[in-house]
């Protein structure tokens, strides 16, 4: 658990009365690969902090295509914000890359928390604002940057994902095809 009150405390400086609240509103569970912790058309109810492993967010288009979207390593969180905050069926799935510790948080605990420990809400509104940063910056680099330098980006951002994720997942991610990605990536070694 300290790992999640270190994230908190890049923001926000919590009393150990505070602390303790907040971890008493929290479940941490273990999680093998592969699990599905929210499957597309449900309302998602929780938000995700990774302890330990890899998660990813993605959907699926009407050919059968999946679309990445994030990555979620150590030290960083996860949900479906669009169904979390809207209380609507969401279109993201939420997966288990490599074996996972999670922290859970229910949208019930999360809005009593708000209540009880106020400095909380400006942690999350920080965590969104960085959020929308992010979001902002990926759709102008989708739309202004080459393959190459996109996945030139991703190896920046997720050095350790390389060599963690498939490789489908990371051309998905960089929105080329598993096929383009190979010969892009061999193309890349070449120079």
């Amino acid at each position: 658990m300290k790992s999640i009150l270190q994230n908190i405390a890049k923001h926000v400086s919590l009393t150990s009365e505070e602390e303790q609240l907040f971890l008493s509103k929290t479940e941490t569970k273990t999680f093998k690969a592969k699990t599905i912790l929210l499957n597309a058309g449900e309302i998602s109810k929780h938000t995700y902090f990774v302890n330990s492993g890899i998660l990813r967010s993605f959907n699926i288009n009407d050919n059968i295509i999946e679309h990445v979207l994030h990555f979620a390593c150590e030290g960083w969180w996860m949900g479906d914000m669009y169904s979390y905050i809207s209380e609507k069926p969401g279109n993201l799935f939420i997966e288990v890359i490599e074996d996972a510790e999670v922290v859970i948080i229910s949208k019930e605990n999360h809005q009593q928390l708000f209540n009880d420990i106020p400095k909380l809400e400006r942690f999350f509104r920080i965590l969104t604002e960085n959020s929308l940063v992010a979001h902002q910056e990926r759709l102008m680099d989708n739309l202004s940057l080459t393959a190459e330098e996109r996945f030139e980006k991703f190896c920046k951002k997720y050095p350790d994902l390389i060599y963690k994720v498939p490789q489908k997942q990371i051309a998905s991610y960089i929105g080329v095809t598993p096929e383009f990605f190979s010969k892009m990536k061999a193309r890349m070694l070449k120079k």
